[in-house]
Parts: C-alpha cells; sequence; structure tokens
C-alpha cells in the first residue's frame, strides 16, 4: 500500500502539462503544411531528458516537395557527434485540419491535426536506445512564430511515463 499513492502521483503528473490545440484557433500566423514546408527548410535542436540534460543535438536540411496530394518531407540530419541520417515523411490531409503521415521509424500512421498556428502530430515511433529498439510515443507540438520561423517541442514517453523532450526551431530558407 506504501507504494500506491507515490504510484498515482507520478501517474497523475506523467500526463499534465500538454497544450490544448484549441487554445490556437485564432492565432496568426496560420500553419499549413503543405505551405509552409514546401521548398526548402533549415533547423535546428535537441533532445533532453526527463532531468533536462541535452543529450543529443541535431541540424537537419529540409527539402519539401509536392507528388500528387501528398506533401513530401526529405529530412537530412547530422548529428553533433557526426552520425547522419536520412527520413522521408509521406504526409496527407485527410480533411480541413486533419493530416495524416508515414516515415521510417514511425509504427503505423501519424496523425495531426491543425488549428490556426498549430498543428499537434501523435503516433507511436521505434527509437533506436543502444543496442535496442523501444516503442515511444510522441505528442509533437509546431507553432508557427512568423512566415520563416515555426517552432517545434515533442514531448517523448513510454507507458505514460515521459522520457523527455525534442526542441527545434525551423527556419525557411528564401
Amino acid at each position: 500500500m506504501k507504494w500506491l499513492l507515490p504510484a498515482l502521483a507520478l501517474l497523475l503528473l506523467s500526463g499534465c502539462g500538454t497544450p490544448d490545440l484549441d487554445d490556437y484557433r485564432d492565432q496568426g500566423p496560420p500553419l499549413v503544411l503543405d505551405d509552409y514546408f514546401l521548398g526548402k527548410t533549415r533547423a535546428w535542436g535537441q533532445f533532453q531528458d526527463r532531468f533536462g540534460e541535452v543529450r543529443r543535438r541535431f541540424e537537419v536540411l529540409i527539402d519539401g516537395r509536392m507528388d500528387g496530394d501528398e506533401l513530401v518531407l526529405t529530412e537530412d540530419f547530422t548529428y553533433a557527434d557526426g552520425e547522419t541520417e536520412t527520413r522521408v515523411w509521406r504526409i496527407r490531409r485527410q480533411g480541413p485540419d486533419t493530416w495524416e503521415g508515414v516515415s521510417d521509424g514511425v509504427v503505423g500512421t501519424a496523425f495531426g491535426r491543425q488549428s490556426g498556428n498549430a498543428v499537434n502530430w501523435r503516433y507511436d515511433y521505434d527509437l533506436a536506445v543502444g543496442d535496442s529498439v523501444w516503442q515511444v510515443q510522441f505528442d509533437d507540438w509546431l507553432w508557427r512564430q512568423t512566415e520563416d520561423v515555426v517552432i517545434n517541442r515533442a514531448y517523448v514517453s513510454k507507458f505514460g511515463i515521459t522520457l523527455g523532450e525534442v526542441f527545434i526551431t525551423f527556419v525557411k530558407e528564401r
């Protein structure tokens, strides 16, 4: 019984703190994925563990193009340790403010919703951790700040417990 109260408190706290998409309905400029991400975008980011320690930094070059009704994003990552990775997203509009996307590592389909200057993605992801792979959940938020700048904060969790957060700043290349 001694463990029950701390376990409940941990469970309640791990689910707190994520934004409400409807709060951004009247905020601008609007973030429309197949508009903002067409062409070249550069981004810088980092992953911080749940204690706030920066575990990994990276830069991303993104090339966005339309292939029929799909937005294709080719993301070329360069990590601070020199490792490189390419990830390709294929994103399709499902309704006026809903999206679906697939990419290597994403388990099944990512689901996104847009409201005003914000987009929220939710998906499971196979994350390489050392010699193993963990299936984690992403609660991924993007907010358009200006015509050229989008900021991103993604909450990464497993079994409802936050493992860390990813912070990214995107800048549109003109």
